[in-house]
């Protein structure tokens, strides 16, 4: 079939050309903007789930679904090592400057509040003073700028999110990767939500990270379980997954056999990347509609392909050799599991390694840092990418 007009679009954070499957998520936050906005005490979104099952995609969704609702928003990718008051306060400084309405003086009081809040950096005086925020308000002293990132955020919050409410809108502010926030971060942006949850004041946190975020904000604040609502973004079921392969080709006159479906939901696993994937190397590879069982199997290997080096390989490479070893060891520990996911004990990869569990420590914890692999729970690792085990297993670096 024609090449120019595939539809599928593989990409990390790309939207797909049908977003299937999320339909309740994009309801519930339509319902959370609607009662903040009317001064309805609401909880704070986190977005949870391995990578590949479209976290970003749905968080850029969620923030587009602000934006028609007249809210300001801003969005940020946390990093590691990358404190977190810039980008917040880039992110916020976008927000603001999308309320329509807001009172001048208000306005011009909030941005240099924010200003304030941006210059302050504890870290290094001298970066400071050569960095501006692009802020066209002069700084307010006395207001979130102490230095202590707890206080200074609650201040922050408080004042744009009394801004938003005289607007009548609010404030929605995306956090990607979120479990990448240093701790001191974390902490600081529970105490913000619980002051605005406690308060009733329209900005609301839409936070999104790998399975094991959860527990990185327990372990900040007890109070986080309650603070947030927690939602775990999950493969597609198979007639979701269907949605998302049908509904693009029939909008180019295609279709797709029930084998064939049947055959891509085996070979995906229900996996929104991997759906994109091979459906874009099926289309390619087909002569004409339908496309079949067959087409699926002679496009597979291709799709497999692609993968092995844009999806799996790239995160492969950024092991070192003592880290890779223990990748190995976690893919033949995970060998008889069924799930894509494989979640293995430590003492079990020890075992296979023939090492001590302690002396496995120092790469077991540069793969967490490295976001390859992850922990929910005491004893139990898991890989944050889907079928890695199973590429490593089908791989020569086993051998």
């Amino acid at each position: 079939m024609d090449p120019i007009r595939n539809p599928y679009a593989p990409g990390a954070g790309q939207r797909p050309p049908e977003l299937a499957g999320r339909e309740g998520e994009l309801r519930a936050f339509d319902v959370v903007l609607e009662r903040v906005a009317r001064g309805r005490a609401e909880r704070s979104i986190v977005l949870t789930g391995l990578r590949g099952v479209g976290k970003t995609v749905l968080l850029n969704a969620l923030r587009s679904a602000a934006v028609r609702a007249g809210w300001g928003t801003g969005k940020l990718e946390a990093r590691p090592e990358q404190a977190l008051r810039r980008p917040l306060a880039a992110a916020l400084h976008l927000a603001i400057r999308e309320l329509s309405g807001a009172d001048p003086d208000g306005l011009q009081h909030v941005l240099g509040v924010l200003k304030s809040f941006a210059l302050k950096s504890a870290s290094d005086v001298k970066l400071r003073d050569r960095w501006q925020p692009g802020i066209d308000a002069p700084a307010v002293a006395g207001r979130a700028d102490s230095g202590d990132i707890e206080i200074d955020l609650v201040e922050l919050f408080s004042d744009a999110a009394g801004l938003a409410a005289d607007t009548g809108a609010g404030i929605a502010i995306f956090i990607d990767e979120m479990q990448d926030l240093a701790p001191e971060d974390i902490s600081a942006l529970c105490a913000a939500c619980h002051e605005l949850s406690q308060n009733g004041l329209p900005l609301v946190v839409v936070g999104a990270g790998l399975p094991h975020l959860p527990s990185v904000l327990s372990a900040s604040k007890s109070y986080s379980e309650r603070l947030f609502r927690y939602a775990r973004i999950d493969r597609l079921t198979k007639e979701s997954a269907d949605v998302a392969l049908q509904t693009p080709a029939r909008d180019e006159d295609a279709e797709f056999t029930p084998e064939a479906l049947a055959a891509m939901y085996a070979m995906t696993a229900g996996y929104p990347y991997f759906i994109q994937a091979y459906g874009k190397a099926v289309w390619d590879v087909a002569p004409h509609s339908p496309v079949t069982a067959e087409d699926v199997a002679v496009a597979a290997p291709e799709a497999a392909a692609e993968l092995a080096v844009g999806f799996f390989g790239s995160r492969y490479e950024r092991a070192t050799p003592a880290e890779r070893d223990y990748l190995r060891g976690m893919a033949l520990a995970g060998e008889r599991e069924a799930s894509g996911n494989e979640a293995v004990t430590t003492a079990d990869v020890a075992d296979i390694l023939g090492r001590k569990p302690q002396s496995l420590s120092p790469a077991r914890d540069a793969l967490l840092k490295k976001g390859l692999i992850y922990s929910a729970e005491r004893g139990l690792i898991a890989f944050t990418v889907p079928h890695f085990g199973r590429y490593l297993r089908s791989q020569a670096v086993l051998d």
